[in-house]
């Protein structure tokens, strides 16, 4: 007896997993009859959220683009930790350190929710979002491709160790990319989204003084924009803008700014700044037409959208998107 109620648990728990469209791949119409309404819904709690959070638009393209690097797109990286659910948070990784915007995500799911119950994926409201993003930044959407399904697990280690980070070379930060199947031109085209944000001085005050421990500032930082960054610098903990002409905006002064050696991280600067680079030919094209940037940044976005979606079967969509759907109790038999 105790056997067959493990049993029919086990059928339960699965047949919770697996309930749900059935799309073999994503496409852009794959909510058209079940939620038309979505990006719409989605769009609206964006541009409230930015109403009084400047930054709202860019917490959610990190989320993104952190979630699709772990475990491919599957919003592995909203969850929190939960000890019941055996949950150790990617956001524990330092990769993520200080990755905001969950209370966004949280009310973007809510008003989905409210109009189309246990339809759209967390997965999908993150790529949905950072679509809208964009474009209520002023720059140029992109088709966005759907049907992803929620990760009932997440993958600290797998953020610890797989997420690109500020400090890293262009050797490493290719690496990265090329192990989730993205090219020199995507790691370039994605990097254009420090088009808008802000960063914690933590993660570049070391190119101001003592670079990799030469007691020298970074030779590839502008010494005027230096100046500046230690100026705004009281302490690591203050945000700085990313794009220090256009902070707000969603255009290609990002690249021209690297041109001009402001670029304010490290792992920004080293795309055009590393000798010999292949990126350096990618910068030169997008600085020169916003355009290019625009048909390249589109392109890269589906491109690492598609980075192994949970689709038809796997996974859940998630009630939340911060836990996992509870199992359903199973009476005795």
């Amino acid at each position: 007896m105790a056997s067959y109620k493990a049993l029919a648990y086990i059928l339960l728990a699965t047949t919770l997993i697996v309930v749900g469209p059935t799309a073999a791949q994503l496409s852009p119409t794959f909510y058209d009859t079940t939620c038309p309404s979505v990006s719409s819904i989605v769009e609206d709690v964006v541009r409230q959220a930015l109403q009084t959070d400047a930054r709202a638009g860019a917490k959610l393209i990190r989320f993104h683009f952190h979630d699709c690097f772990v475990n491919g797109c599957d919003g592995s990286v909203l969850l929190e930790d939960s000890a019941a659910d055996g949950i150790d948070s990617e956001q524990n990784a330092p990769g993520n350190a200080g990755i905001q915007g969950q209370d966004i995500v949280a009310n973007i799911k809510t008003a989905v929710e409210n109009a189309c119950p246990n339809l759209v994926s967390c997965a999908d409201i993150l790529a949905i979002a950072s679509n809208a993003a964009v474009v209520l930044a002023g720059g140029r959407g992109w088709e966005v491709q759907l049907g992803r399904r929620d990760s009932r697990v997440a993958n600290r280690s797998g953020a610890a160790s797989n997420l690109p980070s500020p400090f890293e070379p262009l050797q490493n930060l290719t690496v990265k990319f090329a192990n989730v199947g993205l090219d020199s031109t995507d790691l370039v085209a994605l990097s254009g989204a420090h088009t808008f944000g802000r960063s914690r001085c933590l993660f570049f005050v070391g190119r101001l003084r003592n670079f990799n421990g030469t007691g020298m500032p970074d030779p590839t930082l502008d010494p005027v924009y230096r100046d500046i960054l230690i100026e705004a610098c009281p302490d690591n903990e203050t945000r700085v803008d990313l794009d220090p002409t256009t902070p707000d905006q969603f255009d290609n002064n990002y690249f021209s700014n690297l041109q001009g050696n402001r670029g304010l991280l490290s792992s920004d600067q080293v795309l055009f700044s590393t000798p010999g680079a292949p990126t350096i030919a990618t910068v030169n094209s997008f600085a020169a037409s916003p355009d290019a940037f625009s048909d390249g940044f589109g392109a890269s976005m589906i491109k690492m959208g598609n980075i192994s979606p949970l689709t038809g079967t796997d996974g859940e969509i998630r009630f939340t998107c911060s836990r996992i759907n509870p199992l359903p109790a199973v009476a005795d038999m």
